[in-house]
Formats: structure tokens, sequence, C-alpha cells
């Protein structure tokens, strides 16, 4: 590497902080230059606005580039910024599904710009992210481009960053050990092999998919082919039968065709029969007609006089039925004017009636005021009990006043009871609701951790067991004053300890475990108490002093929870000193991240983890955004469940109270009404015996009056006896007006009855001239009826004999196939007729037995003849393509061996280069380590694989690298060897590596980085990327290294060269390379390298670390 020009290119970019006498580095707009870079390499990296950047450009060298700085200073966002610059999908960092998220907090949109190095000229990628829509923007040389485009240009640079083999992003570092033999197969040749070995690999495949498949079809069809040749002989025999059984078939057909001119025949004989009869009988019809005239003319002339007569009787048989109607109606009206006098006279007689009883009355009446006169002087000889009632009256006001003041007492105790119900009621259905949010709480509880549930029930039945408090799961016994605080809550406490249970000693604890995990096999967690109780601790400040920055309470006064579970809670997560702020916290931020210096913070949406780093001592932070809470969103009010409680025996003690209360005013109301019914008995006897005396007064006084009311109502019954007579004598003369009317509808009806009495004896006469006539010509008229009922069958049989004719001859001409209007039958058949019976008897017994020796042959049709012939055509393709599928499949064969022969050879050499290169690497470290190339089948080349095999102990065999048998420092230094075996072979512009040593204990870390140095700064090596945060590692003094310092946004550049000499410590290592970055550092604060007003204002201080190093 030629160092100066490195440095111009550093220089040239922070000119503002340290002048410098080297020449400028080209601008990143003009063709990259061929100092080391090798095709595809990283020029510079822009970021703008992008995680923990404002704006920053990265210059890397052409063979190692060291990116060293503390944890949160910004070295993984360099690696981000490669991926996502060069179309990489977010899922290979592992970080962020959404690309918006790389956006720094508080921008609306970042951009990357990334320069390759091209000997063509060199390309520019731009991306400007959208955190809003999460779209990007692509440009390729400053010009509008797609990511399709994006990407096939990257691919024409041999990068792919998808790869683990190029591209190693720290959350993707324990993936590479979880890769299999296939996929590290894979990986290796797209990243170090010929551009041709994958392709080769992947025809190879698809030739033995298809070489598998064809010869799979080649037995198919060989198996399928002899079983249709043995098939085929089979169907030979039914053949045979089948052509047996047409020639059956061939005969019924010709009988069948036969029958219908036989039976036409038949049918037409018969029909000339019946005509000749019907001929004979028309012409004896005819005669019989010709006898029977004389008589029916007659019969004719009889009936015309007869008819004149009965309409003559018809009319007047209706004038008859009016006059009797007219009669009836007169016979009515005499009938009401018989019911009214009968009304009048009734009334008559109700008078007299009446009269009657009034005299019996007047006679009653005096009876009785002589017998009450009688009985109330018998009276008068009686004392008065007057003082007695008055006295039985003040006694019973007594008792009234005092049922009065106990019905007072025992309305207001009812009132006062049924208050007390009500709320008893109120009470309980409140308590009742709230252990209905209990159940809800249980029930989530059930159904995300079920062993844990099955413990409470199990803990409920026996709680008595414990020595100390036991409570239930955390997430249970925490009550959220406000359900929009849960989040907080759930935030701070993790959801293991929200199923936790929580003991108050050890040995309840103990006990409870060995039951549930051990004996029950339940997989549940629980937690014990501090010993002193920290759930009254105070606050590191107090709430007052925070409300400035938003800050409006701390997390403790949030929820409420038993004693032992707060004090927990205190202890563990500190839950009484972390403040809960809000938007105007979330504003102010970077303030209070600074001035206050509290660990955990919390914004309305959001949580902040503050920490210092342990290398620079700078604050560093991480914020995550709060989930909603699943737990505790249900918050049960602890005070107001226990005042209800307390409330609740409360009213229940008064409703007690009422009731022992109403008992005992009941029984004294009971007492007051048995007396105060003694009493008025007494007072009802004494009232009755001086109401007596008035009585019979008012009885005298009352039938007196009655008297003289019956002596003053009496009837003239003279009078009314000569009005009624007036009224019945009106009614007669009504009476006789009427049947005068009737006598004279009477005589007219008898008038026309007589008229028609003398028709019905002139119609008689005629009738009986008629019958006699009808009786003469009777027999006659039978035979003709018969000779017309005989002539009427035959032409019925005729019709139906020519029909019958005409559809057999239509139906023989359509089986012989005959033209329209054709009698005569063709030649053809009259030949093959001849051979047949010509009767009808005859051809049904001999079609009767060609059927029975056609039903012999059963299970056979046309379709044995198809089916032969099909297979036999079948049977010869089959043959053809057997042959072709035979000849395909030597074909692929001999293509897989090419193949195989193309990319197997060259594999191996590339295995083998690299097992050496791998071996060597492990020797150094005094560790033994092989790479093979692994199959189980030599034919299955979807299964051939990179097989990695370590040692790290003298006494231990060679293993296998797997996720699980080595250690996460044994992992990391194989994966990096790997990787750094493949260096020297790549063929990819640069490769990348984020803090894979973080497992490795200091030797090998050591021994691990001297590798890297001197494998990564080889000759013919493509570009490195290693991001570490241990600065330790350069102390070698190997090396020639440019150092980029960054603090606050304001760089300065430090050279560390081999010439410096190296100071030795009392362990005898190397200090130069660390002592001077030290010493920059303390430089630069002294020589206040500070930022101007405008730069004070960004978030955090970082120091990062860029090192590019060479031999």
């Amino acid at each position: 590497m030629d160092l100066p020009q490195k440095r111009n290119r550093i220089s040239h970019e922070f000119t503002s902080c340290q002048p410098s006498t080297r020449e400028a580095a080209p601008s990143s707009s003009t063709k990259g230059q061929a100092g080391g870079f090798v095709e595809g390499a990283i020029l510079r990296i822009s970021m703008h606005n992008f995680l923990t950047y404002d704006h920053s450009e990265v210059f890397p060298g052409p063979k190692l580039n060291m990116i060293v700085g503390a944890n949160g200073t910004g070295k993984s966002s360099i690696v981000c910024a490669i991926c996502l610059g060069l179309a990489g999908k977010t899922a290979v960092l592992g970080r962020g599904d959404k690309v918006g998220l790389y956006v720094k907090r508080g921008c609306s949109k970042g951009s990357v710009e990334i320069e390759l190095y091209r000997a063509s000229g060199n390309l520019i990628i731009t991306r400007e992210i959208q955190k809003e829509n999460n779209q990007s923007t692509w440009m390729l040389n400053k010009k509008h481009a797609s990511q399709r485009a994006v990407e096939e240009a990257v691919k024409e640079l041999h990068i792919q960053v998808g790869n683990l083999c190029q591209f190693l992003p720290q959350e993707k570092v324990g993936e590479f050990a979880k890769m299999s033999n296939i996929e590290l197969l894979e990986a290796t040749e797209k990243s170090v092999g010929p551009p041709e070995m994958y392709e080769f690999h992947c025809e190879l495949k698809t030739y033995c998919s298809k070489e598998s498949k064809l010869e799979n079809v080649c037995k198919e069809k060989a198996n399928f082919l002899e079983k249709a040749r043995q098939s085929n002989e089979r169907n030979k025999l039914d053949m045979d039968r089948y052509y047996t059984k047409t020639k059956h078939l061939d005969r019924i057909q010709m009988l069948e065709k036969k029958k219908p001119l036989v039976e036409y025949e038949t049918a037409r004989k018969e029909l000339e029969g019946v005509k000749k009869e019907r001929e004979e009988m028309k012409r004896k019809l005819k005669s019989l007609k010709e006898a029977q005239e004389p008589l029916l003319r007659k019969i004719r002339s009889v009936e015309s006089q007869l008819q004149p007569i009965e309409h003559q009787m018809k009319e007047l048989t209706a004038d008859i039925k009016g006059a009797s109607q007219k009669c009836k109606q007169k016979h009515d009206q005499l009938e009401l004017r018989n019911k009214e006098v009968d009304d009048i006279r009734q009334d008559l007689s109700l008078k007299q009636t009446e009269e009657a009883d009034r005299q019996k009355r007047i006679g009653h009446t005096q009876l009785m005021i002589k017998d009450l006169q009688k009985e109330l002087q018998h009276m008068g000889s009686m004392g008065d009990v007057t003082p007695q009632i008055e006295d039985v009256n003040a006694e019973l006001k007594n008792i009234q006043d005092e049922k009065a003041k106990l019905e007072g007492e025992s309305l207001d105790l009812r009132r006062d009871k049924d208050e007390a119900s009500g709320e008893l009621h109120r009470l309980q259905n409140r308590l009742r609701s709230l252990e209905d949010m209990m159940k809800m709480k249980e029930d989530k509880l059930r159904v995300r951790f079920r062993d844990t549930y099955t413990a409470l029930k199990w803990l409920r039945d026996n709680r008595d067991r414990f020595k100390g408090n036991v409570y239930d799961p955390m997430m249970l016994v925490i009550n959220v004053r406000d359900a929009r605080h849960a989040k907080y809550v759930e935030s701070q406490i993790p959801a293991n300890d929200l199923r936790a249970f929580v003991f108050q000693r050890q040995e309840d604890m103990e006990k409870f475990m060995t039951e549930v995990r051990d004996t029950q096999r339940l997989r549940v967690n629980s937690v014990i108490a501090p010993a002193e109780s920290c759930s009254k601790r105070p606050p590191s400040r107090p709430l007052e002093t925070l409300k400035r920055y938003g800050f409006f309470s701390y997390l403790r006064e949030l929820f409420d929870a038993p004693e032992e579970v707060m004090s927990y809670l205190c202890h563990q997560y500190r839950v009484n000193d972390v403040p809960v702020g809000t938007e105007k916290t979330k504003s102010m931020i970077e303030m209070v991240i600074r001035e206050l210096q509290l660990r955990v913070i919390y914004t309305a949406e959001e949580k902040y983890n503050v920490k210092k780093s342990n290398y620079s001592n700078n604050v560093v932070s991480s914020n995550s955004a709060l989930r909603p809470s699943q737990f505790l969103t249900t918050t049960i009010d602890a005070d107001e469940r226990h005042q209800l409680e307390e409330q609740l025996r409360a009213a229940e003690r008064k409703v007690q109270r009422c009731d022992q209360r109403m008992a005992a005013v009941r029984e004294q109301l009971t007492k007051l009404d048995r007396h105060d019914n003694e009493l008025r008995a007494k007072k009802k006897k004494l009232s009755e015996l001086k109401g007596k005396k008035r009585q019979l007064e008012q009885k005298i006084s009352t039938k007196q009056d009655s008297l003289r009311q019956m002596e003053q109502n009496e009837i003239n019954l003279q009078a009314i006896e000569e009005e009624t007579n007036t009224k019945i004598a009106a009614v007669n003369n009504k009476k006789v007006a009427i049947m005068e009317e009737y006598l004279s509808h009477m005589q007219m009806k008898a008038r026309m009855s007589m008229e028609k009495v003398y028709l019905a004896l002139q119609s008689a006469g005629v009738s009986a001239e008629k019958t006699k006539l009808v009786t003469d010509c009777r027999d006659s008229l039978a035979e003709l009826k018969q000779a017309e009922g005989v002539y009427t069958k035959l032409d019925q049989i005729k019709t139906n004999l020519l029909a019958k004719c005409k559809t057999l001859m239509s139906r023989a001409s359509a089986i012989c196939k005959m033209s329209p209007g054709e009698t005569a039958v063709p030649d053809e058949l009259h030949r093959a007729f001849s051979q047949f019976p010509d009767t009808l008897d005859e051809i049904d017994a001999m079609l009767n037995e060609e059927k029975t020796r056609a039903e012999c042959f059963t299970g056979l049709s046309d379709t044995v003849v198809e089916e032969y012939n099909r297979r036999e055509l079948e049977i010869k393709n089959m043959e053809k393509e057997l042959d072709d599928k035979t000849n395909a499949l030597r074909t692929y064969r001999q293509n897989i061996a090419e193949a195989k022969e193309r990319w197997l050879n060259p594999l191996k050499q590339l295995v083998d280069q690299i097992n050496k290169r791998f071996g060597d690497f492990f020797r150094s470290m005094q560790c033994v380590g092989e790479v093979d190339l692994h199959w189980e089948n030599k034919e299955e080349y979807d299964k051939y694989g990179i097989r990695i095999r370590v040692k790290f102990h003298s006494s231990a065999p060679l293993h296998e690298l797997t996720p699980h048998h080595q250690s996460g420092g044994e992992r990391s230094v194989s994966t990096m060897l790997y990787l750094m075996a493949l260096q020297e072979l790549n063929r990819c512009p640069f490769r990348v590596v984020d803090e894979i040593n973080q497992g490795m204990d200091p030797v090998n870390e050591r021994r691990v980085f001297n590798i890297v140095a001197r494998t990564a700064c080889g000759v013919n090596t493509s570009q490195y990327f290693f991001i570490t945060p241990k600065v330790g590692l350069l102390t070698d003094g190997c090396v020639t290294c440019s150092v980029i310092l960054e603090h606050h946004r304001v760089c300065v550049c430090v050279c560390v060269a081999p010439t410096e000499p190296a100071v030795r410590g009392a362990d005898d290592h190397p200090l130069c390379a660390q002592r001077t970055l030290h010493a920059a550092a303390e430089q630069m604060e002294r020589e206040s390298l500070y930022p101007t007003r405008q730069t004070r204002t960004q978030p955090l201080k970082k120091l990062n670390y860029m090192l590019s190093c060479s031999e």
C-alpha cells in the first residue's frame, strides 16, 4: 500500500482540523486508481443522517482496514452502510426488518453513498432512504436507477453481501457455525471459486435430478410395457370369444329384421278379412233402417202434439206457485195480528196481578209494624251502656297510638333494611366485578403459561404447608393503577419475573420448587424477597426536581403490590428510582441524559438505557419503542377492594341488626292486636245493645213510610180494561181486511189447479199413444242398435289394423333400410331371409335360442377388440418412447460425467488449498484443523458439503465444527481462520467481519489478529474490514497504520510507523501503537480541539478509530 497516498485521502476530508502539506486525494467522482485496489473494492463510504451519524465519510485502504472503537460509537453503523448501500437485504444485518429504522432518530430521511473501484471508471452507488414509507431512491454515478440495476451492477463486481463467507455482520456471527456442510460449500463456491464452479455445481445437480427422474421413467415404462404385453395375450382369447358372440348377434339382428316383415304380412291379411265383414254389416244396417222409417214418422208426429201441452203445464205450475206464495204472506200477517192481541191481553193480566200483590204487601207491612212496636215497648225497660262504651273507646285509642308508633318504627326499620340490602347488593356486584377482572388475569396466565397456572392451583390448595408468605405470580398481584401505564411496568419487569412466585422464606421456596419442578415436572419461576424490606426505599432524587423535564412519576408509584413483591422489585429492578416522562421528556432527551445521568428513562412511547463506556467514560444510550401491554392491562384498585370488603361486612351487620329489631317490633304488634280484638268484641256487644232500640225505631219509621207509599200507588183496573178492549177491536178490523185478500188468492190458486188437471189428462192420452207406437217398434230398434254396434266395432278394428300395418311397414322399412314408398325387400336381404323360418312362432323360437347362446358369452363387449388394438398401438409407441428415454438417459449420464469432471476436480483442488492454509493457521496456534470435501453418496451431488473439523486440546480427537460441541470462543476462532483461509483465494473484492473476537480469550485473540494482519496485508489479497472494540490488539508495532480519532465529529490524523521505538513494559509486550493512540487523545484534549457553537448540539460524544494497515 502507498501510505502517503492514503494519508492524502484522509487529510483531504479533515483539513479543517489539521493542516496538511500532502497532496489532496482525487475527487470521489474521478476514476479509481490501481494502487493495490482490486476490481469492486470500496474507495469511499459516505453516510448522512444514518444511524448514529449526522454526516461522515470513510476512505478505506486496499488491504486490511480495522475499525476500532468503544461499544455504541458507530462501528457497526459502517457495516450497515456497506450492506444497505450495496442493495443488501435488512435480514442480512439482523437488526431491523424495515429500512426506515436505519435513518437517524429525529430525521425524516438519510442516505448512504459508496464508491467502488472499477478499471473502466469508478462506480458510485447512492441510496436515499425515506423513513416515513420505508422507500429508497437509487442512483448510479449520480443518475437515477432502479434497485434491480444496482443489484446487477453489484453482481458484476462479484459482491455478495448475503454470503456469510464474504460479509459477516455482528448479529450473524453465530449463524456461520450453524451453517450446514452443504450451505458452507455453496457459500465457499460463490466466494472463492471460479465463476463457473457454482454454475457447474448447479448444472450437475440439475442433471442428476433429471437423470433420476429419467431412470425412474424408464423403469416405469419398461414395467408398464411388460404388463401391457402380458395383458394383451390374455385379451386375445377374449377377442376369439367375442367374434363367436358376434356371429350369434348377427343372426339375432337378421331375425329381428325379418320379424317386422312377417308381422306386417300377418296384420295385412287380417285387415283384408275385417274389411269384408265391415262391408257386409254396412249393407245389413241400411236395410234395417229402411224398415223402421214409417213407425218413426208416427212417433215424431205424436211428440210434436205433446210438446205444447207440456209447455202450458209448466206455465200454470209457475202461476200456482206465485199464488201460493201470496197466500202464505197473508197467513203470516194474520198470525202477527193474533200475536198482537195476545200481547195486549197479557199486559192487562200483568196489571191485575200487580194490584193483587200490592194489597198483599200492605197487609204484611201492617203486621210487621205491630210486631216492632211491641218489641220497642219491651226494650224501654233496659239501662244505658254509653259509659262502658266510652271506657272501651279510650283503651282502644291508647292501643292504636302504641301500634302506630310501633308500625312507624317498623317502617323505618324496613326502609333502613332495604337501603342496607341495596347497598349490600351493590357492594357484592362491585366486588364480583373485581373478582371477574382477577379471573381474566388468571385466564391470561392459563393461556400463556399453563405450567405456572397448574402450579398456582396447587399452591392455593396447599398454602397451609408454608411457614411464611407466598404470593401468586407477580402478574396477578401487581395492580397497575392506570391501564395506560402498564406498558412501562411490563417493559421494566421481564416476563419470566412476571410469572414468578414470590416467597418470604428460602425453605418455603425450596419446598415449592421441589414439588412443582421436580415432582410435577412443571416449568415455573420463583424468587425470594430481600430479607430487609426495600419497598419504602426513597428515590435517589425528589420527583419535584424532575418535573421540569416532563417527568410525572416514579415507576413504583404507578402500581400496587404486596410489600414483599414491591421490596423485590425495588431491590432487583429499582422501580423506586426509574422516572416516567412524557412527550416533553422525549423532546429534550439529550439534555435529560446529559444532566441527570439516570440509568433508565421512560418517555411516552420509548425506553432509554444509559451507561458509560468502559473505554472512554463517554455516555452511551440506546432506546427502544415500548410494546403494548400484554398482562397488566386489567387493573384492580386494591384500596377499593379492601374498602369494599369492609363496607360489605358493615352492611351485613346493619341488615342483621334491622332483622332483629323488626322481629321484636312484630312480637309487640302481635300482643297489641290480640288485646285490640278483645276490646273490639266487647265494644261490639255493647254497641249492639245500645243500637238495637234505635234500630227498632228506625225500622218502624221505615215500614210506615213504605206503607204510605204502597197506599199511594193504587192501580185503576177499570180504565186499563177499557183501553185494552179498544186496542183489541182495532187489531180485529185489520185481521178482517187481511182475511179477505187471503181468500181471493186461494180462489185464484184453485182455478189454475183445475186447468192444470185438464192439461195433465190431455197429456196422458197423447203419451199413451206414443208409448204404444214405441212398443211396436222396440224389437226392430234393438236389432238395429245391435247391428250399429257390430259395425262400429268392425270399423274400429279396421282403423287399428290399418295403423298397425303402417307402423309395422315403417319399422320394417327402417330396419331393412328401404326407401320411402318401397314395398319390395332388397335382393340381398331376401336371400338372407330365405335361410330363416317364415312364421312368427318359428322366428320367435329361433330368436330365443340365438339370444340364449349369445348370453353365454358374458363380460365381453366391443371394447375388447378396441382395447386389444389400442394396446398393440400403445406397445409400439411405448417401445419407441422407451428407446428415446434410454438414449436420453445415456446422454444425461455422459453429461453428468463431463460436468462432474469440470466441477469436482477444481473443487477438490480448491478444498485442498483451503485445507492447507486452514491447517497452517491452526498449527501456528498449536491446534489442529482440517477442511475436507464430505459426501455420503458420490452420486448425490446435492448432498456434497465442506466439513470443518477442529481440535483445540491435544488429548481430544478432531470434532466437526457445530453450534453445540465447541465453545463460543472456539467457534469464533474456527470461523475467523476459515475466512482467512479463503482470503488469498478470494475472488470477491472485499470481506467484512464484525466483532468476531468477542468470545475469544486474549491469547487466541492475539494469535488470530496476527494471522489476520499477515494474511489480509498479503500481495494477492483483496480488501478486508475488521471491526473490533479492542484497541489493545494493535501492540505489535509490525504494521504501518493511519488512525482517525473522532471526537465531537472533529477528527485528527495520527501516523504510527515501525520506525517509532517500541516501548517495552514489565511483561515485555510492545506498547507502541497503544500508547501512541492514547497520546493522540491527550494531545487533542490539550489543544482544545472542540467543536464550534453549532456542532456542540450533537447529542453524544463518540470515539471511532479506523486503522488502515499494510505491511
